[in-house]
C-alpha cells in the first residue's frame, strides 16, 4: 500500500459528533486489515523461528474509537498455544512500537492478543459430522 492510499484511509473521518471523532466502518475495516497484514508479517519474520508450529493472525477487531484492537491468534499444534501466547504478551511492547512506527496515525490502537479457538472448534465439529455421516469408518479408526 503506498503512502497516498495509506493517508487517505487513516485520515478520513465520517462525522463529528459533539467533539468526539466518530470513525466510519470503512475506516475501521481498512485499519483492521492493515494491522492484520503488518502483525502477521512481524510475527512471521521476527517471532516464528521454530518450523514445527504455525502461528496465524486470524483477525483484528479495533474498537470503534480506535483506542485498542483485539488481535486474534491461532496456533497449530494446539499444545503450543499457551507458550506462544505467553511469548506474544511478553513481546507486545516491541510489536506496539513497530506498529507505531509503520502506521502514520494517532492514536495507534493498543494491541490486545487473544487466542482464537475457532479453528480448533471447527475441526471438532467437522470430526463429529464425519462420524455422523460415516459411522462405520469412524469405528474402524477407534
Amino acid at each position: 500500500m503506498n503512502s497516498i492510499e495509506f493517508d487517505s484511509i487513516l485520515f478520513r473521518y465520517s462525522r463529528f459528533d459533539i467533539g468526539f471523532i466518530m470513525t466510519s466502518d470503512y475506516r475501521v475495516e481498512q485499519i483492521a486489515n492493515l494491522m492484520q497484514k503488518l502483525l502477521a508479517e512481524m510475527i512471521e519474520k521476527d517471532f516464528c523461528m521454530a518450523r514445527d508450529k504455525l502461528i496465524s493472525v486470524t483477525k483484528v477487531c479495533p474498537s470503534g474509537n480506535l483506542q485498542e484492537a483485539k488481535v486474534y491468534i491461532s496456533v497449530l499444534p494446539d499444545k503450543e498455544q499457551k507458550t506462544v501466547m505467553e511469548d506474544l504478551w511478553r513481546n507486545v511492547a516491541s510489536f506496539q512500537e513497530a506498529l507505531n512506527k509503520k502506521l502514520r496515525m494517532r492514536p495507534v490502537p493498543k494491541i490486545i492478543f487473544e487466542y482464537d479457538s475457532q479453528p480448533r472448534e471447527a475441526q471438532e465439529v467437522e470430526t463429529i459430522l464425519e462420524q455422523i455421516h460415516h459411522p462405520k469408518n469412524s469405528r474402524k479408526q477407534d
